[in-house]
């Protein structure tokens, strides 16, 4: 992987904890968060005494070159989220210079974190759909803005193997939005859900109680327990 083409965008634990529909309950188990990036999840969860491993494919940068791209994509990302600001329900976030702002927060949290965070093992170089862990060694896996955002990149085969994955290390997994970057439902969804009926592993659609990208209103819910 090539940092210039790395696209840094982190959010905050708030956002995970609505994007996901955390209790405090969930906040206690042992967490997995898979494609994390630059997310202050694992920052702000260890902080309030949480269990949580994040994994990414980025993680194999330093925290200076990280810290570097994120500018980068910032002064790039932000005149898109202008240009493309219709496609988003502005109500948590008012504004796109409040976005800003909530983002290079998060982002700024997770460099200060990175270093600390890897010698004590709660960051890791890996990616889906192929990960080092023990069976069922955690009891929640979030997987947040990667699987079905990405559809045109990550094709379906991917997508189950992932998600069988994901299902092989923790108890239940959580994955969000089930939308494609063109805001319309992923093309692998009912697929991907066939494949996990025809294995046994059950799932649904689950509402939550957050919203930005417009439409992105559900979250699938996966257990293999």
């Amino acid at each position: 992987m090539e940092l210039k083409n790395v696209v840094p965008w982190g959010r905050s634990f708030d956002e995970y904890q609505e994007i996901f529909s955390l209790t405090n309950v969930d906040l206690n188990k042992s967490i997995l968060g898979c494609g994390d990036g630059p997310a202050s999840f694992n920052a702000e969860l260890t902080k309030r005494g949480g269990n949580v491993v994040s994994v990414d494919p980025t993680y194999e940068f330093t925290a200076e070159e990280l810290q570097s791209r994120i500018a980068q994509v910032c002064d790039e990302i932000i005149p898109q989220m202008i240009i493309n600001k219709d496609k988003y329900v502005w109500e948590s976030i008012p504004s796109v210079e409040a976005l800003g702002k909530i983002r290079m927060k998060a982002m700024n949290e997770f460099i200060a974190d990175f270093d600390a965070g890897k010698l004590s093992g709660r960051y890791f170089h890996e990616s889906l759909p192929s990960l080092s862990f023990e069976g069922k060694q955690f009891e929640l896996a979030l997987c947040s803005h990667y699987l079905f955002l990405y559809s045109e990149h990550v094709n379906l085969e991917q997508h189950i193997a992932s998600i069988k994955e994901l299902c092989r290390v923790a108890k239940e997994v959580r994955i969000y939005p089930l939308l494609s970057l063109d805001g319309e439902i992923s093309p692998h969804l009912n697929e991907v859900i066939s494949s996990l009926d025809a294995v046994g592993l059950t799932n649904s659609l689950v509402d939550v109680g957050y919203q930005f990208q417009k439409g992105a209103t559900q979250m699938l819910v996966v257990k293999s327990v």
